[in-house]
């Protein structure tokens, strides 16, 4: 039985999958895409309940469609954003498969193109784009032996306080997930421990603009490589109750106890670095830059913008910072859940092509690999610092697509020429 043929197979149906669909069909490009799950499966099930977008409606979305029964500068929960990428989906009438796991990419010997194995069979691909995003394996260091805590779970597995055990809880992280965590879990009536590493701190909004429209204009979206040290820092900002800047001083007035980042454990106690005070200055003085630098727009254009001067208002440093909490017995602190939101690692096994770098890592540049015929979309600084973002991996999307393109009108020519 002959194998099912396509010109393109995009693996996976989640934000950047979509995006490929729309720009591939935009160019007249034949095209399948198979998401093992449904529909932007991450944002319904890896993502905990009330969470929602960091950015405002008005700008995490793409451009043919608006999200629905919600203000513009509203944030949408994470079932309205799994719901957003079926209706696009729907508009543009992507030819997505769901239910099919792809187990394998391999070349073809003698001929273009790939063999792709499924769990619906085989398909041969002449390009592949996988577009799976980089949020496909949670890590976090092996640090507390099982059964220290009762409970030691990552992230993406956290839904709401009812589902921990009695007890306090650790978080380990400060970025987004990490600090929103934490503050439910206080606010539910919880004792938290905060685990902070390094860390960008933008404020959530300044003189009436969202940080997202201060980063669009002052040209920092696009910015194409990280800083030096800073490939992995992480973002803590908030969408979470209409949306508030990340303060760890207010998350330490509510009762949250702030630690350096968690270091060694044996016998029961934990270590941190005391690192805690440098970590949140350097915090403030990327929030301070965001403020400079706005403030600087302002003027050079002359924009009628309201002052705002309470903004670098920051206050004494956190009293943790000053005096840090470098070890903690767990059980004296009856802490029962560890939470590491640590985020996540790459799973490329199935692509069994000369594509990936010696850490198993995508090699390519602006999505185009070292294996040709196999492109990557959706993941953090594939051509900028707001690829990883949704608006950001539909542009993303659009110049692998027309790369595809290109190369596809060169070997429809050699096909002419050979006839």
């Amino acid at each position: 039985m002959s194998n099912e043929q396509i010109e393109v197979l995009v693996v996976g149906a989640g934000q950047a999958g979509v995006a490929m669909s729309e720009h591939l069909s935009d160019n007249g490009v034949p095209h399948l895409v198979l998401e093992r799950d449904r529909i932007a499966e991450r944002w319904r099930t890896m993502r905990w309940d009330s969470l929602v977008a960091n950015g405002p409606a008005w700008h995490d979305r793409f451009p043919g469609l608006e999200f629905q029964d919600i203000d513009a500068d509203a944030f949408a929960t994470k079932d309205q954003v799994a719901a957003y990428f079926e209706a696009y989906a729907e508009k543009i009438a992507a030819p997505i498969r769901t239910g099919v796991e792809v187990t394998s990419v391999t070349r073809n010997e003698g001929r273009p193109g790939f063999r792709v194995e499924t769990s619906d069979g085989v398909i041969d691909a002449r390009f592949v784009v996988a577009a799976t995003g980089p949020f496909q394996r949670p890590v976090y260091p092996p640090i507390v032996p099982d059964g220290a805590v009762d409970v030691q779970m990552h992230s993406s597995d956290y839904r709401n306080p009812d589902q921990l055990p009695e007890g306090n809880v650790l978080v380990v992280g400060a970025g987004s997930s990490g600090v929103q965590i934490a503050d439910e879990l206080q606010r539910s009536g919880r004792q938290v421990h905060l685990s902070v590493g390094p860390h960008d701190r933008p404020p959530r909004s300044y003189r009436g603009r969202d940080f997202c429209w201060w980063l669009g204009v002052l040209g920092l979206w696009d910015l194409e490589t990280p800083a030096a040290g800073a490939e992995h820092v992480t973002i803590a900002v908030s969408g979470a109750r209409g949306g508030h800047t990340v303060d760890f001083r207010a998350l330490e007035a509510s009762g949250i106890q702030l630690v350096g980042m968690t270091d060694t454990y044996d016998a029961g106690t934990l270590t941190f670095r005391e690192d805690l005070a440098e970590n949140i200055a350097q915090g403030d003085a990327n929030y301070l830059a965001l403020l400079d630098a706005a403030d600087e727009y302002v003027t050079r254009n002359g924009i009628d913008l309201p002052e705002e001067p309470a903004a670098r208002d920051l206050g004494p440093s956190p009293s943790a910072a000053t005096t840090p909490l470098l070890s903690l017995d767990l059980a004296e602190a009856g802490i029962t859940t560890v939470i590491w939101a640590t985020g996540f690692a790459t799973d490329y096994g199935w692509l069994q092509v000369d594509a990936l770098d010696e850490n198993g890592r995508p090699a390519h540049r602006r999505g185009v690999s070292t294996e040709p015929g196999v492109y990557f979309v959706g993941l953090p600084w594939l051509s900028r610092r707001g690829s990883s973002f949704i608006w950001g991996v539909w542009h993303d999307a659009k110049h692998v697509a027309g790369h595809i393109a290109t190369q596809r009108s060169y070997t429809a020519y050699d096909r002419q020429a050979r006839g």
